[in-house]
């Protein structure tokens, strides 16, 4: 059986289906309740109360593991999971990490990341650990404004990073879970392009054939707008990275087409699929 975290989300609602149509037994956890597909089993648990997760690892051969943003608060203890994993008989662990652990280490997220990172090297347990760098659904917090007024309010719309799909995190995640060769594995994934705020306002126009305005905030505005869902330490992190990009974060990574046998998924890719949700 393989537990799922952050199962209705972007990353972990795909990846609890791929398991699924692949024969595995599956154990779905979020926060709330959901739907999720036939067959597999919803368990509700905080990751913030670790303790709260033991009765979805009873029995559990491999554990996905996303971290919330309230996990990266100052107080929160995220290698509490790795524990549990480990004395529940978890064997195998793929972690959602993040591209800044390399890239960025002294930020004060990317530091709480980095000790989740070294609880699990030092766990006994196999693991794989996926770097991804922005996601391309970060622009459904746009969806609302194009809807409303055609608009896309987002900083630093001339400075683009290579923002990966989702669906290509979960696909991933899943050939690590399923597939021996991957444990120790470090995957950075990233899409196949660099893409601006302001181009990505200009994929979603041509999917909706309507125009799209972007409108471009500043830094403050944009914190002010994170921190209402994440960690004042979290939003200033990502902040740094989308502001002035280090050459590291702007490389396009090999590792989604190494581990999948093909090129990632474009942003234009990810909007055609969820177009829906911006008309």
């Amino acid at each position: 059986m393989i537990v799922v975290t952050g199962a209705t989300g972007n990353v972990g609602r795909p990846l609890t289906r791929a398991l699924a149509e692949a024969g595995e037994q599956v154990t779905a956890v979020s926060r709330h309740r959901a739907e999720v597909p036939a067959g597999v089993r919803h368990l509700t648990a905080d990751l913030a109360e670790p303790a709260g997760l033991a009765p979805a690892l009873a029995g559990a051969k491999a554990l996905f593991l996303l971290l919330s943003g309230s996990l990266h608060a100052p107080g929160a203890r995220p290698t509490d999971v790795i524990d549990l994993a480990a004395a529940s008989g978890v064997r195998r662990v793929v972690l959602l990490s993040s591209q800044g652990v390399e890239t960025r280490p002294l930020g004060p997220s990317r530091v709480a990341m980095r000790a989740v990172e070294d609880a699990l090297r030092d766990s006994g347990m196999d693991w794989a650990v996926l770097r991804p760098g922005g996601f391309a659904s970060n622009a459904f917090a746009w969806a609302e404004s194009v809807r409303t007024r055609g608009t896309v309010d987002a900083p630093f719309g001339d400075v683009g990073v290579p923002v990966v799909d989702p669906a290509d995190i979960a696909e991933v995640a899943a050939a690590c879970l399923l597939d021996d060769r991957h444990t120790g594995g470090v995957y950075v994934l990233t899409g196949p392009e660099v893409i601006t705020p302001r181009q990505q306002a200009e994929a979603i126009a041509a999917a909706l054939g309507s125009p799209v305005r972007f409108h471009e905030l500043t830094r403050n505005e944009a914190k002010a707008q994170m921190t209402r869902f994440v960690p004042v330490e979290l939003a200033d992190d990502t902040l740094d990275i989308i502001s002035a990009p280090i050459p590291a974060e702007l490389r396009i990574s090999p590792d989604v087409e190494r581990v999948l046998g093909r090129v990632p998924h474009s942003f234009s890719d990810w909007v055609a699929r969820n177009v829906a949700a911006f008309r």
